[in-house]
């Protein structure tokens, strides 16, 4: 067994727990051709993904609409079972199909990863930072009896669900190592800036999930490190390689290669698969932004030639990409204008499918701009 990333030591309990090595890796990475085509890529692609965004009609209602998709994303690998369209229902004071609590959960990944962007406009990315992140994520969740905001004071593994400690998979470092080893890693953050950015970020998100200083959300934490630390050093200019949906498609692989580095220090192969994971997702986010911009234009087109071309039709379009669960009356305090020309436009866009009725009721109905939520949508119905 290799210990370039640490060694396994036998505990008090008789259990062995891996003690990982401060970054970067010694001896140091070997950058083969390989590698550096991959990196190189990757560069090229997270960059044409920040120069779409920036032409979108308006990126912020994007932003939202893939936050909440990452947020999916992340809390399905953990095994929750919400939907896009059961977080919107949430967020519209609707009662989602799917069980409330999960649903909860991806709201507060929501709010962790808005109050972690908010706070890296004041601050660095710090160990304090993290740890108030983390209060966000798991409050008022299934996770909440444990510590919030507070790094374990307990042993924690990895293993199968109802694994018992001496049938984990994987066990990381005992409490008392836990806080030296972070320090560690924040040194790391501000330190060797030789270091291209994309492989310094694979390089912290392995040593945080080896280290899991929580005892629950770390594998949440971990995905929102890289988002941070993409955002904190200005490689995006606003917070949209969400690896998830790569992370989720590739699971098994995921937690193997984590688990090599940890036995045969195998660092170069997983900086490969999380370099090969940003290209895709980058390209992946480009052409989600574009449908966008074609499906709005489309609608527009389709408005024109069924003669619904007024300027509060279009208008709508716009609240439709901003809240694509709706109902008259906000439509209304959105648009100004009268309860009975709102009505009328909302059973066009009804007969021409941009809208569908969810609720069912006669009155206070709340519709769904489908083909939208479809897009963003696309990843998370697997």
């Amino acid at each position: 067994m290799n210990e370039r990333a640490g060694k396994f030591i036998r505990q008090p309990g008789g259990y062995k727990a891996f003690i990982p090595k401060p970054l970067p890796p010694d001896p140091s990475l070997q950058y083969d051709d390989e590698l550096q085509s991959l990196l190189s890529e990757a560069d090229r692609a997270l960059a044409r993904l920040d120069g779409v965004i920036t032409v979108l009609p308006n990126p912020e209602l994007f932003i939202a609409m893939y936050v909440k998709k990452e947020a999916l994303l992340s809390s399905q690998i953990e095994g929750t079972e919400a939907s896009l369209e059961g977080i919107l229902e949430f967020e519209a004071d609707l009662t989602p199909k799917e069980d409330i609590k999960q649903v909860k959960e991806v709201i507060n990944y929501i709010n962790a990863l808005n109050y972690g962007m908010e706070r890296l406009e004041e601050i660095p990315l710090t160990l304090q930072l993290l740890k108030e992140i983390h209060k966000t994520l798991i409050k008022g969740t299934r996770g909440s009896r444990k510590t919030l905001g507070e790094f374990r004071r307990s042993q924690n593994w990895i293993g199968p669900a109802g694994a018992r400690l001496v049938d984990a998979t994987f066990i990381p470092p005992p409490p008392r190592e836990v806080a030296p080893a972070m320090h560690a890693l924040e040194k790391f953050f501000n330190e060797y800036k030789h270091i291209p950015p994309l492989v310094k970020i694979a390089l912290i998100h392995a040593q945080f999930e080896t280290i899991h200083p929580f005892l629950d959300g770390n594998g949440r934490i971990g995905r929102l490190l890289i988002t941070f630390y993409l955002f904190w050093k200005d490689i995006l200019s606003k917070p949209v390689l969400y690896l998830s949906f790569y992370l989720k498609k590739n699971r098994e692989r995921y937690y193997n290669l984590l688990m090599e580095i940890r036995r045969n220090g195998a660092w170069e192969d997983w900086i490969r698969f999380f370099l090969e994971g940003v290209s895709e997702i980058s390209r992946e986010a480009a052409n989600t932004a574009r449908d966008i911009i074609m499906l709005k234009q489309d609608l527009i087109n389709e408005l024109y030639e069924n003669n619904i071309s007024s300027i509060f039709a279009v208008k709508l379009i716009d609240v439709l990409f901003k809240t694509p669960i709706i109902d008259v009356k906000s439509a209304r305090e959105k648009l100004k204008i009268s309860k009975v020309a709102m009505n009328q436009l909302f059973k066009k866009f009804e007969r021409l499918g941009i809208i569908s009725e969810l609720t069912g009721k006669e009155r206070y109905k709340k519709y769904l701009f489908r083909d939208y939520v479809d897009i963003i949508a696309r990843g998370t119905r697997e």
